[in-house]
Parts: structure tokens; sequence; C-alpha cells
């Protein structure tokens, strides 16, 4: 019966089972009953934990170089959009519509600063 799991191992127990693995081929009568434990067997499954591992490794680089390229398109992108909207507000000014379709607020649609004066410095109270 097949043991499928679906969490990873720590990479201490991987390395305890290579070890033990490195450590059987040194043993000269190993010879088991059941033949799904035979060093052949173990042989090509160590081969195939070093295969796939290298895959997955090349997989994490090519990711890792996707991101890159994507984070770099994105940031191409933006900063031509930005200059799209300084292009804009140029053009047609900043009151206009068009200015409005493409994401920013007319300036007469923004709020005015109201400044409220500091409150006045009170003599000092005499104390009780």
């Amino acid at each position: 019966m097949t043991n499928t799991r679906t969490k990873r191992l720590t990479a201490q127990v991987i390395q305890a089972d290579i070890d033990a693995y490195l450590a059987l081929k040194v043993i000269p009568d190993y010879q088991p009953f059941n033949l799904d434990y035979s060093l052949g067997r173990v042989s090509e499954l160590h081969e195939r934990l070093l295969t796939t591992q290298e895959a997955e490794l090349h997989a994490q680089h090519a990711l890792l170089a996707a991101r890159d390229a994507a984070v770099a398109a994105q940031s191409a992108f933006h900063d031509v959009i930005l200059g799209v909207k300084n292009q804009v507000k140029a053009q047609y000014g900043v009151d206009s519509d068009q200015l409005v379709s493409v994401g920013l607020k007319k300036k007469s649609e923004r709020k005015v600063a109201v400044r409220t004066p500091k409150a006045a410095a009170r003599p000092d109270e005499p104390s009780t």
C-alpha cells in the first residue's frame, strides 16, 4: 500500500534518509526478502529524489526570474501611465474632463485647505 503524503518532510529527515542510504551502500551482504527494499530499488529512488530536487530548483529559479520580469514590466507600465497623466494635464488643463478620465481630480473639485488660526496663548492662571 502506498503512503501518499501531502506535507514535505523536513530537511533533517531527508538528510538522515540519505545518510542511511549511503551507509546501506557499503553493507556487502544486504539481501532483503522484499525486493522493494533492495539496493537497486533504493538507488533508483535516490536518483529520482535528486532529479526532482534539481527540477524543483530550476523551477524556483524560473519563478524568481518571471517574478522579476513581472515587477519590471509593472514598474515600466506604471511610470509611463504617470507620464501620460502629466501629459493629459499639460495638454487639456487642470480642470478638464480628460483629466478625470485618466483617474485624476479636477482642480475645481479639490477641497480648499482652510487654515485655522492657532489658539491665542492664555495668560497664566493663578494657582489656588
